[in-house]
């Protein structure tokens, strides 16, 4: 028998189309298209995310998501805090009185305490003295693809002022666990502990004021480091909380970092222990909250975001006129920059003979995923060939696993898509060279940044779970923020999907799914669709088993079902258990050849890979 299929079996998160279980951020994304059923379901998902009465008007629900202006409850853009340097020209001394507990120890060159008593001092500041003040400037950048407006991920749990990644973390993996419909805890019987694997992180780390942001910028602006701000800002933190507050895994974890790739870096670890046998259950994530000034400033420094100025110029507006901001984003068009975005997204897989014996649903399956740098290259930021190698290798994995009948059939591009300049010619000549090489034509391209913006480490997260349920539904979301593709785009073979564009049957079969990240981090994920995936496990395990599937399958629909009744209804809350079955050193006990842990046994068996190069003592 050949290695385990990585299958996945749910998926769940949020961004700024919606809540992913259930499919209703997808559906967002292709509203016109769908059934009278299908867009009242997806909009009382919306209702109940956003806090919106059952009454709320259509237009109301919907103008709350996707890229739009950048709202007052992250910062106000027309007034973002900064520092002012100021000085004091030192020909007059300056007099000053203020409370004594702000008198600054030692005192600062040319400070004179002139007068104190109990509770103020008068200080004499003489010769040149520089300070800084704060203030507000108008920030060129006022667009983001924010988290629906009214969802605050704080309120779905205990969060203790943890920083917002963080908490979408925990709110992206409930989600996810309610669209399994298999209880984690039946999981931790039938599965070893040690053959778990959680893979989660963010590629700019937790950068608010609750993590990291806090930390840099206490001390200089008068106030005192706390000790969650250190091990709260790091990357892999994500994966960390989902161990310890929601899972209780023991079993491998970890973050790999390839900034805007992430997500498919740690999706190619999941998929290497389940190939190897590692592991049996594995879960995937990324959480990212970037929309807080510094980071957008750092974007904005290199001339990566879409400014007010920009949009205007490519409208043709008067410099008085306010931008289209849903348009903010361009794939493929001409453009002037991405769009920042939130999200967090985490995807459950199993082998395939767990998935079969427990009924979990075959929502798709991952070939492989591969990883290639760029070589030598000028700019670190700036793209390069590595993507290439990555386009490729996937492109090959797909027709090696589905011969070269299904292969040329067709499936289906989710390009990066940022909406830069740079990015529109490098990754449209890339996919286009490397689909004439495998003889493809009219190659579906995808590019959902265009709705959803770009969510960094997490972004190809959002295009995995939009490709799960565009296989279910057959509707690719066409790039709706453009006309036309620009002139030096290379279309050659590929059909860029400029309207909502129906997939035939036999385009579902696979995908794959490209992320170019800052630094040569390129990463292109081969997935296959519901269909192939269900046939390769009959293949592989017979009609039989196929028959159990289905039947055990139909208790785990209902407790979807049960589980999606109960988050419209607003009665479900994030799964976060805090000091909950606490493990500590009684718990550990040993036996010849294994080491039991809160009862679960882990085999201590290792059968030496370098047998033959065993030498006895």
């Amino acid at each position: 028998m050949g290695q385990p299929l990585p299958v996945i079996v749910a998926s769940g998160g949020i961004n700024s189309a919606g809540r992913t279980s259930g499919g209703h951020a997808y559906a967002r994304l292709v509203a016109e298209r769908l059934p009278a059923a299908d867009r009242g379901r997806m909009l009382d998902a919306l209702r109940q995310l956003r806090g919106l009465p059952a009454t709320a008007a259509e237009a109301e629900v919907l103008a709350g998501t996707l890229i739009r202006r950048l709202e007052p409850a992250y910062f106000d853009p027309a007034a973002m805090p900064c520092g002012r340097r100021m000085r004091s020209g030192g020909e007059r001394p300056l007099v000053v009185d203020m409370p004594r507990r702000s008198l600054p120890v030692p005192l600062p060159p040319g400070w004179t305490v002139e007068e104190e008593d109990a509770t103020h001092a008068r200080v004499v500041l003489a010769g040149p003295q520089e300070f800084i003040m704060p203030a507000t400037r108008e920030f060129e950048v006022k667009v983001a693809s924010q988290l629906p407006s009214g969802f605050d991920p704080a309120a779905q749990y205990p969060s203790r002022n943890h920083p917002r990644g963080l908490q979408l973390a925990i709110y992206a993996a409930s989600d996810a666990l309610g669209d399994l419909g298999i209880p984690w805890e039946l999981l931790r019987e039938r599965v070893a502990a040690e053959q778990v694997s959680v893979y989660a992180g963010s590629a700019m780390g937790q950068l608010d004021e609750a993590g990291t942001g806090g930390m840099l910028k206490a001390r200089v602006s008068g106030q005192r480091a706390t000790s969650k701000y250190c091990p709260l800002g790091l990357a892999e933190m994500p994966a960390d909380f989902l161990n310890a507050y929601v899972l209780g895994s023991l079993g491998a974890t970890g973050a790999s970092l390839g900034a805007c790739a992430s997500f498919l870096y740690n999706l190619r670890h999941a998929v290497h222990d389940i190939r190897s046998g590692r592991a049996r259950v594995a879960i995937v994530g990324a959480a990212e909250a970037p929309i807080i000034p510094e980071v957008m400033e750092g974007y904005a420094a290199m001339g990566a975001l879409a400014t007010d100025k920009a949009l205007r110029q490519l409208d043709g507006l008067g410099a008085d006129a306010e931008p289209d901001y849903r348009r903010a984003c361009r794939p493929f068009a001409d453009n002037c920059g991405f769009t920042i975005a939130e999200s967090a997204q985490v995807v459950v897989l199993f082998d395939d003979a767990l998935a079969l014996e427990l009924g979990a649903a075959l929502r798709g399956s991952v070939v492989d995923v591969f990883v290639n740098a760029d070589g030598y290259k000028k700019s670190i930021s700036g793209p390069g060939v590595g993507n290439y190698v990555t386009v490729a290798r996937a492109l090959a994995a797909a027709r090696a696993v589905l011969g070269e009948k299904t292969f040329r059939r067709g499936g289906l591009l989710q390009a990066h898509g940022t909406g830069t300049p740079q990015n529109r010619t490098t990754e449209s000549q890339i996919l286009s060279r490397c689909a004439g090489a495998f003889g493809l034509e009219d190659l579906p391209v995808a590019a959902l940044k265009c709705y959803l913006g770009h969510s960094l480490g997490a972004a190809s997260a959002d295009q995995v779970t939009v490709t799960l349920d565009t296989w279910r539904h057959g509707i690719v979301p066409g790039i709706a923020t453009i006309d036309g593709i620009a002139d030096d785009v290379t279309d050659e073979h590929l059909a860029f999907c400029l309207e909502h564009t129906e997939l035939a049957p036999s385009q579902r079969a696979w995908a794959v799914v490209n992320a170019k990240g800052f630094g040569g981090n390129n990463a292109s994920g081969t997935l296959l669709g519901p269909d192939p995936t269900q046939r390769m496990l009959e293949a592989r395990h017979g009609a039989r088993a196929l028959a159990g599937w289905e039947r055990a399958s139909e208790a785990v629909a209902e407790r979807r079902a049960a589980h999606e009744a109960a988050v419209l209804a607003g009665e479900a809350t994030a799964r976060y258990l805090f000091d909950h079955d606490v493990l500590g050193d009684g718990d550990v006990s040993f036996e010849e050849a294994a080491v039991t842990v809160g009862g679960a046994r882990i085999d201590l068996g290792y059968p030496s890979p370098f047998a033959d190069m065993h030498s006895d003592d």
